[in-house]
Parts: structure tokens; sequence; C-alpha cells
């Protein structure tokens, strides 16, 4: 196979403003393998942490399973509290939009789940929040905008919906 080539340290802050673009662009694995090579060149890059979380939550309606995964192994490398609570949110939060999109049985009560899940980080998020920095709220009413315009997003009561959130 053919071998990776390695990003320069230099290089970085201009690899991180186009994985954005690409997110934009709506192209998050062209993002994730950017921040992939910024990570490479600079492993505690928080910038690159978030963003490839953002990037692999935007996989959410293609590739579900493997990107949840991955977003998750991600967290535990964010070195605040507060940023771990906030992006352990938006991962459930995006992953009960997805589920909501895709649709199909227990699809309503598995949204329900994750919904419920991302309220709890965004809970604590707030709790551990920076002065001025009401993300969590903004996120957190997000959630119960979409519980109330979504009636299907009821909590569940079948294996079925059970099973879906392990997708």
């Amino acid at each position: 196979m053919f071998p990776l080539k390695p990003l320069s340290r230099d290089a970085v802050p201009a690899a991180l403003a186009k994985a954005e673009r690409y997110r934009l662009l709506n192209e998050p694995g062209q993002a994730e393998s950017i921040c992939l090579d910024v990570l490479a060149a600079d492993p505690d890059n928080q910038q690159a942490l978030v963003t490839m979380i953002l990037a692999l939550t935007d996989q959410f309606a293609e590739h579900p399973a493997g990107a949840l995964q991955r977003a998750r192994d991600v967290l535990p490398s964010l070195k605040s509290d507060y940023d771990r609570a906030y992006y352990a949110g938006i991962i459930c939060e995006r992953r009960a939009r997805a589920q909501l999109v895709h649709g199909g049985h227990g699809a309503g009560q598995a949204a329900h789940e994750w919904l419920k899940e991302a309220l709890a980080h965004y809970q604590q998020a707030e709790q551990l929040r920076p002065a001025g920095n009401d993300d969590a709220i903004l996120r957190w009413n997000a959630c119960v905008r979409l519980l109330e315009r979504h009636p299907e997003a009821a909590p569940i009561d079948d294996a079925d919906a059970r099973l879906m959130m392990l997708e």
C-alpha cells in the first residue's frame, strides 16, 4: 500500500481551516482525514479533536455505527471536563437527529433516548461552563424543541428501539 505522508507542524493552522471548509461543503470524510493528519503532527491539538468529533457526527446520516464509535473514542482526549460533557451531548443530539431522519420502526423511541442522554450531558456541561458560555443551554433548548416538534420521539417501550440505539 501507499504510505501516509506527514504534515508539518507549521501547516497545522491552514489544515484546520481546510477541515472546517470541508465540513461546510458537506464533505465530512475529507475533514476527518485532515484532522487525522493534524493529530498525527500534533496529537493534543484540541481544535483538531473538536473538528474531528463534528466531522464524524456529520457522517451519522450515512455511516452511523462506525462514526458514532469513532466520535466517542475521541472524547477522552479532550482536556476539559466541560468539553467532554458538551461534545458528548453533541454526539448524542446529532445521533438522535439522524435517527429521526432515517425513520423506521422504533426510530422515534431511539431518538428520544439519544436526546435524553444529550440533555444529561448538556446539564453536566452547564454546571462546568466557563463564565459567559451558554452553549450548553442553547443546545439543551434545541433538544427540548426537537422533542416538542417530534411527538414520535417518545420514550422507549420496545426492544427494537433499544437495538436501534446500538447502531
